[in-house]
This record gives C-alpha cells, structure tokens and sequence, in this order.
C-alpha cells in the first residue's frame, strides 16, 4: 500500500464506506399512528402484499363454499334418488366427485398463496425491523439488551406472521357457518336454530378467554427474551465465565429464568385447559340437539332422513373452525403481546440523523476543529466541557489524559456516533451535523481499542470497508499492519475463517488486522483509539515504523496511552476534566507543564502490567 498525497486524493472519485444493498427494500412499513390498534398498524405490509393475500382468501372461500354444497347434494340424493327414485344416483355422484375436484385445486391454490404472502409478510417485517435497528444511534444500543432485540427480531416476528396471515383463513372457515347456517334454514329453519343454539354461549367463551390470555402471552414473550439475552450474553462473554468458574452461577441464572418461562407456559396452558374444551365441544352439544330434535320431526313425519344427515354433516364441518377458535384466541393474544415489543422498537426514533439538505464532503483535506465542544451520556456527568483543539490537515495529534477525560468520546463526536451537546465538531470547516453521515465516516478511518472480527475470511475482514479491494491490495494492508507474516503462518492464510468476535486469534493479531482494515480504505483523516494496546512492545515497533510513512500525508488523532505511541505524534494535547489545558511538542510539554509528567506517569503505570506479561502471541 502507498501512502497517497493530498493531490492525488483530490483527484479521486468520493467513494462512501457503505455500500448499497441489492435486495428489494419492503415495499412498505407500519403505520405511525401509534394510536392505532396493532393490527391496523401491520394493514400497509400486507397491503402491500393484497393480490395473493386476496387470492388466498378468495379461494379459500370458495373451497369452503364447495364443501359446504356436498351435505345438500347428499340430502337431495337419499330423498330424490334412494326414497323418491325420481333421480339417477349417478347425477349426483358426478357433481360430488366434480364438486371435490374443483375444491382440491382451491385448497391447493390457496395454501400455496397464502404460504407465499406469510413468508413474504415475514421478509418484510424482519428485514424491516433489521433496517431500522442499522439506522438507530449509539445510544439507542448503550440502553438496549442485543437478546432482547434479537427475540423480538425472531420469534416475535413470527407470532405477529402468524397470526396475520393464518387468521383470516381461520375466520374464512368460521365465516363459512353463515353459508351452512344458510342452507340448514332452507332445509328447516326450527332445526337450524336449534343446532346454533349454543353459538351464543360458545362467543362469550371466546370473549372471555381473549381477555385472561394476553396478560399472559405479554410475560411469555418478555421472558423468553430474558432467556435469549442470557444465552446471547454467555456466549458471548463465554471467555469470562470460564476464566471466574462462574459456569454454576450462570446456570442459576438461566434455570431462574427458564423457570420464569415454564410458570408462564404452564399459566397459559392452565388457562386454554379452562377455556378451550367448552370452545371445542359446544358444538356436540348443537349436535346433540339436531339428533334429539331432528329424529322427532323424522318420526313424525315433517322431515326426511336426509336432512339429519346433511345436518349432521353441517355441524361437523362447524367443528373443525371453531376448534380452531381457541388456537385463534391463543395466536391473537401472543400476536398483540409481540407486536406491541416490536412496535417498541420501531417507534424509537434515531438520535442521530442526517439534516434535509445535507451534503458530502468528497475530498476532505483533514482539518478538524473542535470549538467550545461539551457533551454529556445521556444524564450522566459532563465528559467534555468548553473542548476546543485545532488539527492542521497532515498533521498527527496525541490524546493524552487520565482514564475517563474524554479521549474516546472525541473520536466518537467526530464520526458522529454521537451529537455535541453544545459547540461544534467540524471537518474542513463543515459542521458534522450539515454532512451526510456515509461521507463522514468514508473520510474518516477509525481502528478501536476493542478489534472486532466477522466470521468471515480474514482476507474479507480486511476489505469490509472496500469489498471491491484486490489481493493484492489487501495483502499490501497486511503488510502494513505488520500482519502479512502472522496471517500467511496460518493454514489457509488469507482464507482463513476467523471464530466468532475473531476470538480464534490473540488480541495483538485482531490489532493488527483492525488497523489493516482502517489503512486499505485510506481516509484522509485516521483514528487510533488505543489501536496497539494489545500488541507488544517489538510488534509495535515495527507498526510505528510503517505509521511513520503511512501517516505522513494522513490528518491523524490518536488516543495515546504508551510513551512510545505519543513518540508518532507532531502535537500533544492533554487534557483534563473534559478541556485540553496544555498543547506541544512531548518534549517541551515534559518540561514546562508538570500536569503533563503527571498524567503520562499514571498512564504509564496503568499499562505496564500489560507490557510486562506480553498479550500479543
């Protein structure tokens, strides 16, 4: 890799860090009417999905309305042809085996619609969701738990797909009682109403089990996001746990928590035990009823047998939708309880957001201003208060103070990780605020102190900022990094797929690729934000012998906690209770400003420890 000039870098086409996604963005999004019942807050995703879904329902309808014309045909065929004779029985045998073929293919039709609109639906919603969470500022994610927002990405956005595409079929089927309904009046209006007799009874059961369950289907969502966000933290932080034996207690943890989701099933199943055997056998009853009612009107001569048997038939095709009621019930409550989760999370609106009319800066020289800056987390203490520094473009700037003066949070005002909370942040003379955020960070390459890797090649790793970059750039990155030797010693060498977080390697050698990935996009400004901590004093070395090349044409602020890393620095600026108070050279700083030999004997102190064991392998 060569360094690249201030010329040749204007000449250069601006080129963001991100890049755009190829995928078909969700056709629409949720209602922002938070005012609105859930379900009308869904209505534009699958509006934007209605032909299917239309068609599904449509021809749902009509395979039930097919079904429900077999019991007549069977009716007419014991009185017309079996009683009365006045009819071939073959007649109506063709129109049922016509009528059960045109239902199959329907039902067919219909299945394979509205399978296609839920997985579609839930494309949608997840990449929505997905979409936002990318768009969100860093303090939404200082405040929020990674399994919590990944339980509501998942397994809430399901229960809310299922239940809004499964249960308009379900109502479809119980629909379809007001067509048998229909046809049981024109064969005998007493002996309809008296089979419908228990609908009364079985919709305030459904009523009333609607209510009791959502309290519960709320707790089983949220605890099953508290036994995702136990996972995802022990997983994660796996390395702490082992190295404590601390394996029992998060075993507590998790047992305490899955016996919190266990209760909540248990409640919930408790409760469809109450309700869900009168929903599932009301309908006997009806039945029950016919048999009684409708043999008399036989024996007495005012109905034929074909009419119990078509209504027979009616009402145990009325038993399968409103045994589905109660799963309906069920799917509903569990579906508002997850809606609501996930509406909290779409309704959070970004600190962080690009103002109308803002701009890039394409060709960024590196001079950075930072005027009477202060900025606070959240509620918490002033971190920075009356900041004011100047960086000359080209020029490499140290970042010395005591732990918690405010060294990191000036990287993160400068990216716009984060919004000042008074004073102004600014690049080339343009407030931050005025310019497009994919500008900002495509002109300012940042390597943390915290060097996370993707499960991805280590080749691909280094090019996550330029995915277009050759070979041969990347390995030039490599080499740079003072990483070509190690990453070449492994068995498939660039090919190599780093563990999880990048954990397969030491801490130096995730250093060394971080700061690889933040040189092959060559920005014009760079921040080292303890970028070698982890790396020991040799390998540093010879980083900064690559640095001092490497940064000579390059604006750079580094968060500097070793002598021999401020030694790269043109300037110090120190600073203390959230200002600088002193800026030079190291040198004259060590002699004319005792605050300075102060803070940097403290500093030192604080990373020998380091030193002396020798983290990097």
């Amino acid at each position: 890799m060569r360094a690249t000039d201030q010329g040749d870098r204007a000449n250069s086409i601006f080129q963001p860090v991100g890049v755009s996604a190829d995928y078909a963005r969700p056709p629409a999004g949720i209602d922002p009417d938070r005012e609105k019942k859930w379900w009308r807050r869904i209505v534009p995703l699958l509006r934007a999905r209605k032909w299917p879904f239309v068609g599904a329902i449509t021809l749902s309808f009509v395979s039930l309305v097919l079904q429900v014309l077999v019991p007549n045909l069977l009716n007419q065929a014991i009185d017309k042809s079996i009683q009365a004779r006045s009819v071939p029985l073959s007649h109506y045998v063709e129109w049922i085996f016509v009528i059960g073929i045109a239902g199959g293919i329907a039902g067919f039709s219909s299945r394979w619609l509205l399978f296609r609109t839920a997985y579609d639906f839930e494309f949608d919603l997840r990449n929505l969701i997905y979409e936002h969470l990318t768009a969100m500022s860093f303090s939404f994610y200082d405040r929020s738990q990674s399994g919590q927002l990944i339980s509501r990405a998942n397994s809430d956005i399901r229960s809310v797909q299922m239940y809004a595409t499964f249960a308009p079929l379900i109502m479809v089927q119980c629909a379809i009682g007001v067509v048998a309904f229909g046809f049981m009046l024109a064969i005998s209006v007493p002996l309809a109403l008296i089979a419908m007799a228990t609908m009364p009874i079985l919709f305030w059961v459904g009523m009333r089990m609607r209510k009791v369950m959502f309290p519960i289907s709320w707790v089983i969502q949220a605890r099953l996001a508290e036994v995702a966000t136990i996972v995802d933290e022990n997983i994660n932080g796996v390395r702490v746990v082992k190295s404590f034996a601390q394996e029992g207690h998060e075993m507590n943890n998790l047992a305490d928590a899955s016996e919190g989701v266990a209760w909540a099933y248990v409640k919930d199943s408790d409760i469809r035990a109450r309700y869900t055997p009168a929903i599932q056998n009301l309908p006997q009853v009806g039945l029950a009823f016919v048999l009684l009612f409708g043999g008399m009107m036989v024996i007495q001569g005012h109905l034929g047998i074909g009419a119990i048997l078509a209504f027979n038939a009616y009402l145990l095709m009325l038993q399968a939708p409103f045994m589905m009621l109660g799963m309906l019930v069920m799917m509903g409550q569990r579906a508002a309880a997850s809606a609501d989760r996930i509406f909290e999370v779409l309704d959070e609106r970004p600190d962080i957001v690009e103002r109308p009319g803002a701009y890039d800066v394409e060709h960024a020289e590196g001079l950075l201003t930072f005027r009477n800056v202060s900025f606070s987390y959240g509620e918490g203490p002033p971190v920075l208060n009356g900041f004011d520094l100047r960086v000359e473009p080209g020029e490499t700037v140290a970042l010395v103070g005591r732990t918690g003066s405010g060294k990191s949070t000036i990287a993160r005002l400068l990216l716009r990780f984060y919004d000042v909370d008074d004073g102004s942040v600014s690049i080339d003379g343009h407030d931050v605020r005025d310019l497009t955020l994919a500008s900002i960070r495509g002109n300012v390459g940042v390597v943390l102190d915290d060097s996370f890797l993707f499960s991805i090649s280590i080749a691909d790793n280094i090019a996550y900022g330029r995915p277009s970059a050759t070979r041969e750039d990347v390995e030039a990155a490599a080499r740079a990094a003072n990483a070509y030797e190690f990453v070449t010693a492994l068995p498939e060498g660039f090919d190599t797929v780093v563990g999880e977080r990048g954990y397969t390697l030491s801490g130096g050698q995730r250093q060394r690729l971080a700061i690889a990935r933040a040189l092959l996009v060559n920005p014009p400004v760079l921040i080292l934000d303890d970028a070698t901590s982890a790396i020991d004093v040799h390998v540093e070395q010879e980083i900064h012998r690559a640095f001092e090349t490497l940064l000579e044409h390059r604006t750079t602020l580094i968060v500097a906690h070793r002598l021999s890393t401020i030694t790269l620095a043109d300037r110090v600026a120190l600073i203390e209770d959230g200002k600088v108070i002193a800026t030079g050279r190291h040198e004259d700083l060590l002699l004319n400003t005792p605050e300075y030999a102060e803070v940097l004997a403290q500093v030192e102190a604080d990373v020998l420890p380091l030193d002396d064991v020798g983290v990097d392998l």
